[in-house]
């Protein structure tokens, strides 16, 4: 199977989770210029269940982020193609909206999972989780790794 099949439609993604081994993790963000803080976040992600689906910011969800004018520097398919090549992802799939609150209530996963800068007793897509049984978690960040830092260390030519 190509890792390619990994790569879901929003419209298919509650189907494509019912048939992942519990229990399932979910978690999300733009992934733009995959780091070694990105993998080490999704594989101790993983670790959390026997599986881990991750949503995508589309590439007009992610500019509304303010990120910088130029960001994503990679579309959403291809963002897409990088993170289902990854050991640790299960399901890729896309959102649109602002937050990922919308997709969180469509598919339900187990385990919310968020970088350690959440604060997740504040997160509306937390206490969704939690009002359904799940559990919303914050890991730790590995220090030193950002996409938008490096996008500044190349802008200055450093």
């Amino acid at each position: 199977m190509s890792f390619t099949s990994k790569i879901v439609a929003r419209e298919a993604a509650k189907a494509a989770i019912a048939k992942l081994p519990k229990p399932v993790i979910f978690t999300n963000g733009v992934f733009d210029v995959l780091h070694k803080g990105h993998v080490t976040y999704l594989a101790a992600a993983r670790a959390l269940g026997a599986s881990l689906v991750v949503a995508l910011n589309t590439d007009a969800s992610a500019k509304r982020l303010g990120k910088g004018p130029d960001r994503p520097l990679n579309n959403e398919q291809d963002r897409a193609h990088v993170i289902a090549a990854l050991e640790s992802a299960s399901l890729v799939t896309c959102f649109d909206e602002d937050t990922p609150l919308e997709i969180i209530g469509e598919l339900r996963p187990d385990v919310l999972v968020k970088g350690g800068d959440y604060d997740m007793s504040k997160l509306a897509e937390a206490k969704l989780v939690e009002s359904y049984g799940g559990r919303a978690l914050a890991l730790s960040f590995v220090d030193g790794y950002s996409t938008t830092a490096l996008v500044k260390r190349i802008q200055a030519g450093v």
